[in-house]
């Protein structure tokens, strides 16, 4: 079957091959043929280094397709079922999940240290334990979520991360308060969730920030009620709250430097939410009066900071309504062949979401 490879981390292009299997297929299993996936910044994080992943690898963790095989063990899928590809499955059992906080068991990143595709040249691991840029993959049953017959695929593979993860920050982590004002620090297509998920809240100003113009232009559309540059900020920080700082920033780049102006940029006891995957010898720096004086909340979001499976549905059903544009965020589609294409519009910025149809 064809799969896209990252040969070694620091690579900049992936290979699509047809000699690629998956594999790993057995007793607590499924095979899910791959119809649709979106390209997350994740996986050019991972394939850069700055988030730990062995190589070779298949790219890919946002995906969504149907159930080919199922192994001993699994009752709730049958072959045929349209499922979404979760990253991220709660065992149940751990103490994380117990607690109620199923987005931190590390049952999902126990699979990222398996090899589940062989070559012929040997093993290839998959993002995440999964890697969705292939036709196929075998993955824990955990890791295959039902999705209705009414939801595209398309749509339910941006379901499957960062759509989930953008609004969850603000539903969840943040909680924003209506008639608040909120502040986005990178516009992508999680940051552009972040800003739907504010709105849903009822914040009264959402500024969204990136350096990319037609970034900005999408923002307004979503939701956000001014759009400014980086070199903007400081100006919209007097003009909407007075110089206060907002009530709310979201941090969805994953770099200390911006996670340093999201917290300068917010008020003295408001809530900083950090939403982007950042490198784990990037340090931000915060003095210890600070810390005390200003009160300032840091609240971290993993995963959309809740339930996974519980914001599947809710998802859903803001989309069904029409409170949600899902859609809308896929700004590029291109087949498989065609991956390195979607990586160039990642980088630039071009894209929010890139379909990568399969």
């Amino acid at each position: 079957m064809r799969a896209a490879v990252l040969h070694e981390i620091g690579q900049d292009k992936l290979e699509v091959f047809e000699d690629v299997e998956a594999t790993g297929f057995g007793p607590g299993k499924v095979r899910i043929r791959v119809r649709a996936t979106g390209l997350c910044h994740s996986d050019l994080s991972a394939m850069s280094g700055v988030l730990p992943q062995p190589a070779p690898f298949v790219p890919g963790h946002e995906g969504a397709g149907e159930i080919v095989e199922v192994g001993e063990g699994v009752s709730h899928l049958k072959a045929g079922d349209r499922v979404v590809v979760c990253w991220l499955p709660a065992c149940g059992a751990c103490p994380a999940c117990k607690r109620g906080q199923t987005e931190l068991c590390l049952a999902g990143f126990m699979n990222a240290g398996t090899p589940n595709f062989r070559r012929p040249g040997g093993d290839v691991f998959g993002f995440a334990g999964t890697g969705t840029f292939a036709e196929e993959v075998v993955v824990d049953a955990g890791c295959a979520v039902p999705i209705p017959d009414d939801v595209p695929f398309d749509i339910a593979a941006l379901i499957g991360c960062g759509v989930t993860t953008g609004l969850g920050a603000a539903l969840n982590t943040a909680d924003v308060e209506a008639g608040s004002s909120v502040a986005v620090i990178g516009c992508g297509g999680v940051g552009i969730s972040a800003i739907q998920g504010a709105r849903l809240k009822g914040a009264a100003e959402i500024v969204a920030v990136d350096p990319v113009a037609s970034r900005r232009e999408s923002a307004l559309r979503f939701g956000a009620t001014k759009a400014v540059s980086p070199d903007e900020l400081a100006d919209a920080k007097q003009n909407v709250t007075g110089g206060e700082g907002f009530d709310y920033v979201f941090e969805v780049v994953g770099k200390s430097a911006t996670a340093r102006t999201a917290y300068d940029n917010t008020r003295r006891g408001g809530t900083l939410v950090v939403v982007g995957a950042g490198a784990m010898d990037d340090f931000l720096q915060l003095n210890m009066f600070e810390l005390f004086f200003d009160e300032k909340r840091i609240l971290p979001s993993m995963y959309g900071g809740g339930d996974v499976l519980r914001s599947y549905e809710r998802t859903i059903a803001l989309w069904r309504a029409g409170r949600v544009d899902l859609a809308g965020l896929i700004t590029h589609r291109v087949p498989l062949s065609e991956i390195n294409e979607a990586l160039d519009q990642m980088r630039t910025g071009t894209a929010l979401r890139t379909c990568i149809e399969i």
